[in-house]
Order: structure tokens, then sequence, then C-alpha cells
């Protein structure tokens, strides 16, 4: 591959893939119209590669392509059929290790836990599931925590401190028992600072966090990702969390 200073480029998958300086592999991907799986990233918040969803391949190691940064030298695969095997084992034991009820969720065709699944062609579980004892939050006059869904991928809890200011989430816990708190005396969403407008309310990838008004507002056969795979949608996401 011959290395143009003045147009920088790298090998996503054999396709050349421009960027720019500083981008990450992610982010220069999904700029030029070629999509590497994610849950956990946002264009506009800090990326930390928690879901490892983006796993690519370059020198014979794995690396999260949110925080790799992107460079003249590297020749990445993404779409082999070794690591969409791993990206759908992480996909089931996200499903196995919450209380996902697709048929009767009014996030269905809205979420993308749900189109990645279809994405990677998962259609059991695989692993054992655990049906965890998760608490429900309905103390907010707005909004609606349900904890059954979420994933932890830290969306929320980085909108609200970077984009938001406001620190009204975080992740308690360790291993299977981490899960999402809101940071107020009580522990309450009711008694944070949250508001319907802010970006942490409207960002959750699952509908783990629900505006109380907009549940089943739209028609199953008008959601996003009933119309479009989330691969042809690329970092363009529902009307919902934009």
């Amino acid at each position: 591959m011959t290395i143009d200073i003045k147009n920088p480029s790298f090998l996503l998958d054999g396709e050349e893939v421009p960027f720019t300086e500083g981008q990450t592999v992610m982010e220069a991907a999904l700029t030029a119209g070629s999509y590497i799986p994610h849950l956990c990233f946002h264009p506009e918040l800090q990326a930390h590669g928690s879901c490892r969803l983006c796993i690519v391949e370059s020198d014979n190691r794995l690396h999260a392509s949110c925080t790799l940064q992107a460079n003249s030298r590297l020749k990445v695969s993404s779409q082999t059929q070794a690591i969409n095997k791993m990206r759908k084992h992480i996909v089931q034991m996200l499903f196995v290790e919450g209380n996902h009820i697709c048929p009767s969720c009014e996030f269905s065709g809205n979420c993308q836990l749900q189109a990645m699944a279809y994405e990677l062609d998962m259609e059991e579980g695989h692993f054992h599931f655990r049906y965890p004892k998760r608490e429900q939050d309905a103390s907010h006059n707005d909004i609606f925590l349900d904890r059954d869904r979420c994933i932890n991928c830290e969306l929320c809890v980085r909108a609200s401190r970077e984009n938001d200011a406001k620190n009204v989430f975080s992740l308690g816990g360790r291993g299977t028992e981490t899960h999402l708190c809101a940071n107020s005396a009580s522990g309450k969403l009711g008694d944070t600072s949250l508001d319907v407008s802010d970006k942490a309310a409207n960002i959750c990838p699952v509908g783990a966090l629900l505006i109380n008004d907009q549940s089943y507002v739209t028609p199953k056969e008008d959601r996003v990702y009933y119309q479009t795979s989330i691969s042809l949608r690329g970092n363009r996401r529902p009307k919902e969390i934009e």
C-alpha cells in the first residue's frame, strides 16, 4: 500500500478508508460509510471500548476500533467469520445477562441490541439465561428506568457527564452485579436533575430509559430497524436518540 501523506488512508477489509489526523478507525470508517458493529460508541462522546463489539484485527492482534487511532500503516480486518462469531457471542451474552422480551417491548424496532442480533444472524441465546432480579425505577415524573434492559454501555453515564454537565448516572457493583445507578441521596431517578431534554435521557440504545409519553407512539412497522438494517444506517441513529 502506497502512503499518501496529503490524503492518508488505511485498509479496512481490503478497501482504502481515508482519515484525518486524530480520527479513530471507527470514526474514519463510519465517515466513509463503512460500518463496523458497535453498541457503546457514539460520535459525540468519548470512546472507551467497553462493549467490544467493534473489535477488529490488525497485525494479528484484536483491537477496539473505537479507540484504535487510524494511521496509514494499518491493515484492518473487520468482516471475517471469526470476528463476527465473537461479536455474535457478545450479543448472546448481553441477551442472557438481562431480561429482554422483544415481542412486548415498546422499543422493539428501535433497539440497537435487537438490530445487532438480526445483523449477526443470532437465532438463539446459546448460553443459559440468568433471569436476574433488577430494580425498576418509576420515581421520575417523565422518565422510566427499566434496568432489565440495561446493557451497561455507559452511554447515559457519559452523556450526562460530557454533554449535560450533570453527572446523573454511574455504574455500581461488580461483575454480574454491575448495574446503573442514579446519583442522588435516595438513589432514585426522581431525585436527580435529569430532564427529558437531556442527552442522557434520549441516548439509550436498548430502551432502558424511556420518556413516559413516547411509549408505543410509533407503529412497529415505522420503526427504524424494521425498515433498514443497522449496518445500512451506519452511525445514523433512531430519531428518538439523535
